[in-house]
């Protein structure tokens, strides 16, 4: 059951997220294009460039696909080269907006900024790379250069708005699972939507965003907590005496979310709001340059 100030407090949310996501975008491109420029400065391929592989021509393909020097090799077949990206791989994002992701304390952005601004220049970065790309149950995986404007546009509706996981759904094979937010839901309820979601040939990512005070408890004095995902508040007293047990709790909960990763063979990034986003997002393509070169290794292996 609904209480009314959740319902008004869900419209705010979504209106105010209206109202800065061309900001988002337009950080999320200047983000982009930084973390693109530092990648190739590196000299590493991102995902999707580099890994060929053979294949048969087939039929209706034009001729100006095949590489003659491998078919002059063979007697019947012509052979074309296939990148990676052509092997159908795709990406499938989840960004939590439901209202914890609101949060900030003191001068610090809301985690809802710094998840939306960090997914999509993810996503731009890897279509950049020739991924496919797109939100789970909003927006179908695609290439397209405009790739922000269309997860922005998508990110618009009500789908999942509330919902701190995404209702699991069908995934291709080789697919890419991505889940932004802060996680501070109950261990149980992330480890079986990621059961959902596992099979051996799907690559799981979990980018968590906190504000510092979820991570210090830096308050003092007399202290309300409120909820902000329902009407609920707890007079706590003196902060400072509640602090360590709270923080016992943050730690505890951390390491059931470290045990978690663990077991679904999923990279574990976790982020600050008073952090850059530009060295975890690089951690992040990192990865999946990495992920890629083991793949293209066991292609020719």
């Amino acid at each position: 059951m609904f209480h009314s100030d959740d319902v008004f407090a869900r419209a705010a949310d979504a209106a105010s997220l209206a109202a800065s996501l061309p900001q988002i975008a337009m950080e999320a491109r200047r983000l982009a294009a930084s973390i693109s420029l530092g990648l190739h400065g590196r000299g590493r391929a991102g995902p999707g460039e580099s890994f060929w592989q053979y294949r048969a021509l087939r039929t209706g393909e034009t001729q100006t696909r095949i590489d003659w020097r491998k078919s002059a090799r063979h007697t019947n077949t012509l052979y074309v080269r296939d990148h990676e990206w052509e092997a159908a791989r795709s990406f499938h994002i989840f960004i939590d907006r439901s209202q914890s992701m609101y949060y900030s304390s003191g001068k610090h952005s809301q985690k809802i900024d710094h998840a939306l601004i960090m997914g999509l220049a993810v996503a731009d970065l890897l279509m950049r790379s020739g991924e496919r790309v797109g939100l789970i149950g909003q927006s179908p995986p695609s290439a397209s250069r405009q790739i922000i404007d269309r997860l922005a546009e998508a990110l618009l509706h009500p789908i999942d708005q509330d919902k701190a996981l995404p209702q699991v759904r069908p995934l291709p094979k080789q697919a890419h699972l991505i889940l932004i937010g802060d996680f501070l839901t109950e261990p149980d309820a992330i480890e079986t939507t990621l059961n959902e979601f596992d099979r051996d040939d799907i690559s799981i990512t979990l980018l968590r965003i906190l504000d510092p005070a979820e991570i210090h408890f830096p308050f003092s004095g007399e202290t309300e907590l409120l909820s902000v995902e329902s009407a609920l508040a707890l007079d706590i007293g003196d902060a400072a005496g509640f602090a360590a047990e709270a923080r016992t709790k943050l730690q505890a909960h951390d390491q059931a979310l470290h045990q978690i990763a663990h077991n679904h063979r999923a990279f574990f990034v976790t982020h600050r709001t008073d952090e850059a986003m530009t060295q975890n997002l690089l951690a992040l393509m990192t990865h999946f340059g990495q992920r890629q070169d083991a793949g293209a290794r066991r292609a020719h292996g």
